[in-house]
């Protein structure tokens, strides 16, 4: 006869506790994971490693919860017979199971860690099966580290022994409406608490890697993490695939290397960096850029934007993707992101970066990035807190709602007022970065201006000419400040938006974006590159300082004299590398189209079948191009320590 219980506090109670065990062992395993790579943390206090253990609760709650959610959803049902043995005894073959493999994982991170620097993620299965020899892999590795199996061992039996220890109270069979009504709620309750732990909060996306970033620098996120948690968080993403088009080296890093040396024999020259990204801010809006349009009188919608370019070095830039979410880390990292997933939210998200702030912090920059957008839009705060920026500001740090849009955050002008008066406030040298938002869709515009600019043709036009007055006022303040003349300026954009002209609605125009540097000395060298993309714009910026370290980027300098301009990007699977000259098209194994846009800017005459030798010269620098940035983002290689 089936013995029946009353869930009341039982089962609850018994669910918990049995999850607490895996709780405890996953605070274990970051204890064991800090001590096994102390060395690899060494600024790592013990207050700081407290704080690190308390954020790193949120992820270990999340991904226990994730992996646990049969268990929970069994042991919580309202079912009669739920403590008979043979029920109870598969719910603990489940939990003994599932989480002796989670144990696993983390085990071998303990010292698998020191090879990737990294928590693992899903692309190690990708790379376990990539040849035939995972059992010799195995064998050396369990050789080797034997004392890990031991870990994993000792971790197993505090499960089953915890288990054991779990007793369910034994109760009379209780039906009837009133008893399942009851234990329905508690079970709708019970999902209710188990999804908001899953998703770490009320927040409106669930919890992810770079999340790791808003608790800790980006070299101790791997301590904040667990390696279920990342695995779990990858799993389903796609993920770069290791590339061998180059099996040698050599040949490789001849055709592309990422890793920068700048030829300066000048003094290092401690200016201030501001670097200016204007939202959806397309070439084909700024009137000065476009002379041609409507048979010369075309005068777009940036009168001050067109003023500060007679006064400033300006490129013809290509943006490196389409999206915001991928803008910043190329503006600011020097990398673009040429896979399916942003690199904000990708697999990689918590490989160690360049950026401007980290790599002038060794010269004694503080750093800053304002956005006036609720804090953790699209993971901007968590991103240059992983990059090394020092502070972030946005609507939360502003603290003043009487200037909300009413959809993405404080309008361009006030906020832009606020990032001026925050850099008169800061040390000098700095490095600071200003990211606009309202000519953002729904392009809201103050109502008291609204008629200050003109509708133009599109809906965003009106929302563009507002934030380049907002522009205006921010140089008028700034000019006005001490730290201005000594100050070098960046102005650019995330990507582009809608357009209205043809030209900008090709595969070519479609990436078009201004690239402004401005110096109120008027004291810049000489560009000889003839295009630019985003990934330029941090080499180019520390070519201007004379920074004399090597690091990484997917970019050059476009005051190097041997750099011509290229531009990379990706999407729907499809590479594109734009030259001086030509635009290709790549889909990872051969050439799709091929356009000599100088002649043919609205690319009608696909001449891949030609086979020319500039054909075949951008394939092979697109085939190096693409290895270096898949296999450095697979092995951690993003920065040289």
């Amino acid at each position: 006869m089936l013995k029946n219980t009353n869930i009341q506090g039982g089962h609850i109670k018994v669910l918990i506790s049995r999850l607490a065990i895996v709780v405890f062992l996953y605070i274990v395993s970051r204890i064991l994971f800090f001590a096994f790579n102390h060395a690899l943390f060494s600024e790592v206090g013990v207050w700081e490693f407290m704080k690190i253990l308390v954020a790193g609760l949120r992820f270990d709650i999340s991904v226990i919860i994730l992996l646990n959610s049969s268990l929970i959803l069994f042991s919580a049902l309202p079912l009669p017979f739920r403590q008979h043995k043979i029920y109870q005894f598969i719910l603990k073959i489940l939990f003994v199971l599932i989480n002796s493999i989670a144990y696993f994982s983390i085990c071998a991170d303990f010292t698998y860690f020191r090879f990737t620097m990294k928590r693992t993620t899903a692309d190690i299965f990708d790379m376990l099966f990539l040849g035939n020899d995972v059992p010799r892999m195995f064998t050396q590795y369990m050789s080797d580290f034997w004392y890990l199996f031991l870990c994993w061992l000792l971790f197993v039996a505090f499960t089953i022994i915890g288990w054991n220890k779990i007793k369910l109270k034994t109760t009379l069979p209780q039906t009837g409406r009133k008893y399942y009504l009851k234990q329905s709620i508690q079970f709708l309750l019970i999902a209710f608490v188990a999804i908001v732990l899953f998703r770490g909060g009320f927040q409106l996306k669930p919890i992810s890697i770079i999340t790791a970033g808003k608790y800790t620098s980006s070299e101790n996120v791997p301590l904040v993490l667990n390696t279920p948690f990342t695995i779990c968080n990858t799993i389903l993403q796609s993920r770069v695939k290791e590339n061998t088009y180059y099996k040698d080296s050599t040949e490789l890093n001849r055709v592309f290397s990422p890793v920068i040396k700048l030829n300066n024999s000048l003094p290092f020259e401690s200016k201030n960096v501001v670097v200016i990204i204007l939202e959806s801010f397309s070439w084909e809006y700024v009137g000065s850029l476009n002379p041609t349009l409507e048979k010369g009188t075309y005068k777009g919608y940036t009168p001050f934007l067109d003023s500060l370019i007679k006064k400033s070095t300006l490129l013809k830039c290509f943006a490196n993707g389409k999206r915001s979410i991928e803008g910043i880390p190329t503006i600011l990292s020097g990398f673009p992101s040429l896979m399916n997933n942003p690199y904000i939210t990708s697999n990689y998200s918590g490989d160690k970066v360049n950026s401007l702030a980290s790599l002038l912090k060794k010269k004694g920059y503080n750093s800053s990035f304002f956005h006036g957008g609720a804090n953790g839009t699209m993971g901007f705060d968590a991103f240059v807190k992983m990059a090394g920026f020092d502070a972030y500001y946005g609507r939360s740090e502003y603290n003043n709602e009487n200037d909300y849009d009413g959809k993405w955050g404080i309008y361009d002008e006030p906020f832009l007022q606020y990032f001026a008066q925050k850099l008169n406030s800061f040390k000098q040298p700095f490095i600071s970065s200003v990211f606009t938002l309202s000519s953002h869709h729904p392009y809201n515009v103050p109502g008291s201006l609204r008629s200050k600019f003109p509708k133009g043709n599109l809906d965003i036009h009106q929302s563009i000419g507002y934030a380049d007055f907002s522009l205006r006022k921010f140089f008028e303040i700034a000019a006005k400040m001490p730290w201005y003349s000594n100050t070098i300026f960046v102005l650019t954009a995330d990507h582009t938006s809608e357009s209205y002209y043809d030209y900008f609605k090709t595969n070519l125009g479609m990436y078009q974006i201004p690239f402004i540097i401005f110096s109120p000395k008027n004291d810049l060298p000489a560009v000889h590159a003839k295009i630019a993309q985003q990934s330029d714009i941090m080499p180019s910026v520390l070519d201007i300082l004379h920074y004399d370290n090597a690091f990484v980027s997917y970019g050059r300098s476009v005051f190097d004299s041997t750099y011509q301009g290229f531009s990379m990007s990706y999407m729907n699977e499809m590479f594109q590398l734009i030259t001086p000259e030509y635009l290709l098209e790549f889909d990872g194994q051969k050439a799709d189209k091929f356009y000599g846009w100088q002649m043919d800017s609205m690319l009608q005459n696909n001449i891949v079948q030609d086979k020319s030798a500039k054909l075949l010269e951008m394939e092979r620098f697109i085939k190096a191009y693409i290895q270096q940035y898949n296999n450095r983002m697979i092995r951690n290689q993003l920065t040289i320590d």
